[in-house]
């Protein structure tokens, strides 16, 4: 357990393609204790993308990661020889945004839900973005007909942070974390959005920290989900702490 690094629970935002560096990347890539940590991501939950890729190789070496390569797992083709050898080596593994039915389904099917526990536990700094984080916390929900709650189904993600989470909701009003919350029924369970460009760091003990701003609040109590307020940041960053391409 000595090992155990923080997990990264990052929102992410529509403006990442444009970032030149990320302040909540560069307290994450801290956490190795590495100069130009190396990082293998996973690209399950959007296939692979390739754009999606390049986007965040890009920033990751702004803001201070060394080698970033993609461990290809979504085509029949790919080589698992080569990308579980990267994830067994890397100091960061990152999952990436995208669908988390298809990034788990993805997980679970190449058989690698062990693996990634195994470099959890031995050190690896894990962190994501959007569906990347919700793929690391307890559950998530999938529906039959998306439009019909009465349909919606609980399904296991990989457990990494012991808790259950949404990423940038807040204009929705996290209802798919409240359907979630509600299908888990579990007395007193809080569940936490992460707010557009915020982020959770789940440390070893167990204590959260919202980092970069707030971060909302829920839990279920005597039958009904209750927003129960919001966690003040660690840190706190400005907006201008980003930066852009010109």
């Amino acid at each position: 357990m000595a090992n155990i690094k923080p997990v990264y629970l990052l929102s992410g935002d529509a403006h990442h393609h444009r970032k030149t560096r990320d302040p909540l990347i560069r307290e994450m890539l801290r956490e190795t204790g590495r100069d130009q940590p190396t990082v293998a991501y996973i690209g399950t939950a959007s296939g692979d993308d390739a754009a999606f890729f390049r986007i965040l190789q890009r920033l990751f070496n702004n803001t201070g990661a060394g080698h970033v390569a993609l461990a290809p797992l979504s085509s029949p083709e790919v080589d698992l020889r080569h990308s579980r050898s990267l994830l067994e080596t890397a100091d960061v593994i990152f999952l990436s945004e995208g669908d988390v039915d298809l990034g788990m389904r993805t997980l679970a099917e190449r058989d690698l839900v062990p693996l990634l526990h195994e470099r959890f536990e031995a050190g690896a700094v894990f962190s994501g973005f959007s569906a990347g984080s919700i793929l690391m916390s307890r559950q998530w929900v999938r529906w039959t007909d998306p439009s019909d709650d009465t349909t919606a189904t609980p399904f296991d993600c990989l457990g990494l942070a012991p808790l259950v989470c949404d990423t940038h909701d807040e204009m929705d009003g996290w209802e798919e974390l409240k359907t979630l919350i509600r299908l888990r029924h579990v007395d007193g369970e809080i569940g936490y959005g992460i707010p557009t460009s915020m982020g959770l760091r789940v440390l070893p003990d167990g204590r959260i920290e919202a980092i970069g701003g707030f971060v909302h609040r829920y839990t279920y109590r005597n039958g009904r989900v209750d927003n129960i307020g919001d966690i003040s940041p660690a840190f706190f960053v400005h907006p201008a702490e980003y930066e852009y391409q010109i």
